[in-house]
């Protein structure tokens, strides 16, 4: 059996990006283009330009992330409302329509995480650098500003593009332990003046609207993630990596954000790409789930009420939430992006409650993203719209498929790392979630540990959301694949 480090894992990565289709290099013509890119705002304070440097813009995101999207500003008015800014990298003057490094970022349409290596949808030198909003640097971006009420309802001030500057680059982790008392507040607070109760006032808009959210009927679940530990650059375990409250502000900011844009667009008449989740294909496992725990669903699927009993179960068990987290969102199905057409199409959002909403903050990594900047910025310009009704419609169906692809590759490298740290515990006995049942088989996570696997050995009688215990048979580091056997307890 092979071990860890005779496999080349960021090889592997590559191989499985080009298996599916995927173009993980940046062209020779990328390159040049990228030559003539200068390291100064491509613009400076004007009329059409607000200059917003002077605010205390920070950004919360992960330890490793250098793609940075997204600041945020926080403003307490007189009437206990607060003034919310969010500020989103202005891709868009970098990366001109039809060239080649828009060819390429339309091709792939997203980045791809495989846990060993990062294949970026615009090159580094931008989406790191020059379009990332990096700590100390002055850089464009889309600013949309909304006032947050004491009861959570947003309400939209409007959208411009402005000149803004990160003052301190923090983490989920370090901000999250601190908001929830578990550690000394983060490093910058000592250095930036009043940061501190800059956060304190963005968690405060946060729990505004994460309470505003749930009131109307909106999911909230809790994920797990696999977190890989690495010791003299070789990785050596997989840790997992939970929710926090620093999470939950930036969230909560983006989908405000997110609503607020496509309201917007929606207003102006302009066609544009919907994210989409649509009720829920298997409803009825939803319901046998709920009826274990005691609750009774109503037949035609309604997200309140399952947003009521997710959250009841959170309080009641939290240990375990995550996993009856992963088997909903397993039975809800994966969003997808459709056209929304001038007038309204209305599609909607099952898991957020809302019926318009749309991908907008995440433009150096998501081309349907860099796609909604370039339509608000044409309404800020008063400019015709930079796609028709035909193009948005067939990229809208390009970046489903690209994202499916990308979930693949993540996927298949999550179980290609989960092998590599199991290979050694053949035999040993787990405790797990059926995560998956169909006609290629079922699927189970274990509990304590990030990997997912086949049940290949007492699979009949068992369906998503079910608990059991399973033995390790065997591993195929270079497949990814991981095979269970069920076993009583």
């Amino acid at each position: 059996m092979p071990h860890l480090e005779e496999i080349d894992l960021t090889a592997k990565a590559r191989s499985v990006m080009v298996d599916l289709g995927f173009e993980p290099d940046f062209s020779s013509a990328i390159a040049q283009q990228l030559a003539t890119f200068a390291d100064v705002p491509s613009k400076a304070p004007s009329s059409e330009i607000a200059d917003l440097r002077h605010l205390l813009w920070s950004s919360i995101d992960n330890a490793e992330s250098r793609d940075l999207d997204q600041v945020e500003y926080a403003e307490q008015l007189n009437d206990r409302g607060i003034r919310l800014l969010v500020a989103i990298a202005d891709v868009d003057s970098k990366v001109i329509p039809e060239s080649a490094i828009d060819e390429h970022a339309r091709a792939n349409t997203t980045s791809v995480y495989t846990g060993v290596a990062t294949f970026s949808m615009l090159p580094e030198k931008l989406s790191t650098d020059l379009t990332s909003l990096n700590q100390g640097e002055e850089r464009l971006a889309i600013v949309t500003e909304m006032i947050v009420s004491p009861d959570g309802e947003v309400h939209f001030v409007g959208i411009k593009q402005a000149l803004v500057h990160n003052q301190a680059k923090l983490t989920y982790e370090e901000v999250g332990d601190w908001l929830e008392h578990r550690a000394a507040r983060p490093a910058c607070c000592e250095k930036v003046q009043g940061l501190e109760s800059q956060l304190s006032l963005q968690f405060e808009a946060a729990t505004r609207l994460e309470k505003f959210r749930k009131a109307a009927g909106a999911l909230t679940f809790s994920t797990v993630e696999p977190k890989i530990i690495k010791r003299d650059g070789k990785i050596v375990d997989l840790a997992i990596s939970r929710h926090n409250a620093a999470r939950d502000i930036i969230e909560s900011f983006m989908l405000a954000t997110n609503i607020s844009l496509a309201n917007f667009l929606k207003q102006k008449n302009c066609p544009f790409i919907e994210r989409v989740v649509r009720e829920p294909r298997r409803w009825d496992r939803i319901r046998e789930i709920a009826a274990g725990f005691g609750v009774t669903l109503p037949e035609i699927p309604n997200p309140k009420v399952l947003s009521e009993f997710l959250a009841t179960r959170q309080k009641a068990d939290p240990l375990h939430y995550p996993d009856l987290s992963l088997t909903i969102v397993k039975l809800l199905g994966p969003g997808e992006y459709a056209l929304e057409k001038a007038g309204g199409n209305e599609q909607g959002h099952f898991g957020l409650a809302v019926n318009d909403y749309t991908h907008s903050t995440a433009p150096n990594r998501r081309f349907a993203d860099l796609v909604i900047q370039r339509l608000v910025k044409a309404l800020l310009a008063s400019a015709p719209s930079p796609y028709s009704e035909q193009q948005l419609g067939e990229i809208a169906e390009h970046c489903t498929e690209r994202e499916t692809a990308a979930r693949k590759v993540e996927r298949r490298m999550r179980k290609v790392i989960a092998a590599s740290s199991l290979q050694h515990r053949i035999g040993e006995r787990f405790d797990g979630v059926v995560t998956g049942s169909n006609e290629k088989g079922v699927y189970v996570r274990l509990l304590k540990w990030p990997a997912e696997g086949r049940l290949v050995r007492g699979e009949r009688g068992v369906d998503v959301g079910d608990r059991i215990a399973v033995k390790l048979l065997r591993v195929d580091v270079n497949q990814g694949f991981i095979d269970f056997e069920r076993v009583s307890g």
